[in-house]
């Protein structure tokens, strides 16, 4: 579907019709080709489109070309998706010229030099490990780029964040009780409470999602929990929701230190719009803590919450400093890939829909506001004021240039 084709002529009584209906009725029957690659990355298992949502992208017309074993590690096979009405490839190329490439991890440099000039690019952005060249190079491909994770929905949310983020918030819990009882990196404990055994302490920095789901979890195991944010909207919100035996605690260093002395596992989950976190834990606390402690960085993606904290990756997700178990892989939820694939895949199927019926991205950006919020290069140009200052680089607003397209 070439966008570029929308902007018919009608005589008649369409000739009458408002913009809006008029470009509602042009591009109604339009045609949408997606192209979902095999994620290169050994530490992305997921995909974006399960093989029911490709059936059902396929029944409305619709076309989803997907490499080869691209949904293994999810453990989808070639041959669902293609029951389910898509055309497997092996050629890289072709999934690069699609109309839309949907894919989990950013696309690496190599990927970049495939995409088709005038295509879109739907992925994560994960802005702080992106650089100058990366941005440079994807607007000399006049692309859409469109980070999901900035993708908001009618009432202001962040719906792939928080689906990722109850995933997320529950397996940090399984993770935490995997290394308490570790041999090497735990101290032989398990997670929960039990009768003349002192509860497992639970330390929480951020009152979100993730906090929100971990501390249903863990507090369901017989934890105690402790969560520390500066919003006592959100503190207030979480005790209802929890209970009034959650402790909650507003962010003074003092308290948090004090915390962090006695806890056995510590979470960060404190999610920055700007898309870098704060350092909010500083070394000198991650040497008062127990030996054999767990910190379980969740915002690592944005830059970390521990001075400590360093990227590490699915197949060595550890590391130990002042005797601190600390897990920073950047992609948890990719540790359970099936789950975390079949929710992405129930946000990108109605929007795929969507954009099909509205005629491609450029018009269903102008339509869909909370799509917009996560476009950070419109036809080649950077219309994200963020990046604009990180790596000083020109930008103009996608309003300008939405208003600029018609």
């Amino acid at each position: 579907m070439n966008e570029q084709s929308s902007g018919m002529t009608f005589g008649g009584a369409a000739s009458m019709m408002p913009q809006e209906e008029l470009l509602e009725t042009a591009v109604r029957s339009s045609r949408l080709v997606v192209g979902i690659p095999r994620e290169l990355s050994p530490n992305e298992s997921r995909i974006a489109l399960i093989p029911a949502a490709v059936k059902l992208l396929s029944e409305h017309g619709q076309q989803v070309i997907i490499e080869e074993r691209a949904g293994e590690k999810a453990h989808f096979s070639d041959h669902e998706y293609a029951e389910a009405g898509a055309e497997i490839v092996r050629d890289r190329e072709r999934i690069f010229q699609a109309d839309i490439i949907l894919k989990i991890a950013p696309p690496i440099r190599e990927e970049i030099e495939l995409i088709e000039k005038k295509r879109s690019i739907i992925s994560v952005l994960n802005l702080p490990t992106r650089t100058r060249d990366y941005f440079q190079q994807l607007m000399t491909k006049k692309v859409h780029a469109i980070a999901f994770e900035n993708i908001q929905d009618k009432t202001g949310a962040l719906p792939l964040v928080r689906s990722m983020s109850e995933i997320i918030g529950n397996t940090t819990i399984l993770i935490a009780s995997e290394y308490l009882c570790h041999p090497q990196y735990g101290k032989g404990i398990m997670l929960g409470g039990f009768p003349g055994v002192a509860p497992v302490e639970v330390v929480i920095i951020g009152a979100g999602t993730v906090a929100e789901t971990a501390s249903r979890v863990a507090t369901g195991m017989g934890a105690l929990v402790k969560v520390f944010d500066n919003s006592m909207y959100k503190l207030r919100s979480l005790q209802a929701k929890i209970g009034p035996h959650l402790y909650t605690s507003t962010m003074h260093p003092h308290l948090i230190a004090k915390a962090l002395e006695t806890a056995d596992v510590v979470i960060a989950a404190k999610h920055s719009s700007t898309g870098v976190s704060p350092c909010l834990i500083p070394e000198t606390m991650v040497a008062r803590m127990k030996p054999g402690s767990v910190i379980i960085d969740v915002s690592i993606d944005q830059g970390g919450c521990f001075a400590t904290s360093r990227p590490t990756n699915h197949q060595n997700p550890v590391f130990q400093t002042y005797g601190v178990t600390h897990y920073c892989v950047p992609n948890i939820a990719s540790r359970v890939p099936q789950t975390a694939s079949t929710s992405f895949s129930n946000f990108f199927a109605p929007l795929l829909l969507e954009i099909a019926d509205n005629g491609g991205v450029s018009n269903t950006l102008k339509i869909n506001r909370g799509l917009s919020r996560g476009a950070y290069i419109f036809n080649g140009t950077l219309t994200s004021q963020p990046i604009s200052k990180l790596h000083d680089l020109p930008f103009q607003h996608l309003d300008l240039l939405l208003a600029a397209f018609y």
